[in-house]
């Protein structure tokens, strides 16, 4: 612990960017994940954006779910409590795309000039995200189920709202995504 302490010390006095979660572990390395995984509903709604798809795909989200429980059976995790979890995530990245479509119907000039390509940019993104947050899932199996969990869950994600400084619907949308951490 000493070490760590010290080396995010280092860090800050030189200059580098520390995690979030860099002196205490607890949940700030899963909400992190959760918040990258937010930034990457940015992009699913810049590939949406003027196609005419809608934000709510049933049958991709299944999907999800459904891989979601194979991986997560396969890592020894409770493959429901892995599903309630992700079930969050993508309410939470809908949440985040529709704040975005509202806030570029009447501000045009703020909708992203690329349209990331759903299947070649972002899936890919997404599937390595579902890794990490699967990882961080069974990482933090006892601190999710102990009884300090919602304190030290919001504790975590004062600690990453306060080193990525999301915005107001980056904020809704990380706290519609962690309800069923604990």
């Amino acid at each position: 612990m000493k070490v760590a302490v010290v080396a995010a010390v280092v860090a800050v006095l030189c200059g580098f960017a520390v995690p979030a979660y860099a002196v205490d572990e607890g949940l700030g390395p899963l909400v992190d994940v959760v918040a990258r995984r937010l930034d990457v509903a940015d992009m699913v709604a810049a590939a949406k954006w003027g196609t005419g798809k809608p934000i709510e795909d049933k049958a991709r989200e299944q999907q999800i779910l459904d891989s979601v429980a194979k991986r997560s059976a396969r890592m020894g995790i409770d493959p429901r409590t892995a599903q309630r979890i992700f079930r969050d995530q993508i309410e939470a990245g809908k949440l985040v795309q529709r704040g975005l479509f509202a806030r570029w119907a009447v501000r045009p000039g703020d909708v992203p000039a690329h349209r990331p390509d759903l299947g070649k940019d972002v899936r890919p993104l997404l599937d390595r995200i579902t890794g990490e947050l699967l990882a961080g899932i069974k990482d933090t199996r006892d601190v999710r189920r102990g009884p300090s969990c919602r304190a030290e869950l919001a504790a975590a994600v004062g600690r990453v709202e306060a080193a990525r400084r999301p915005d107001a619907l980056h904020r809704v949308a990380l706290a519609r995504a962690i309800p069923s951490i604990c």
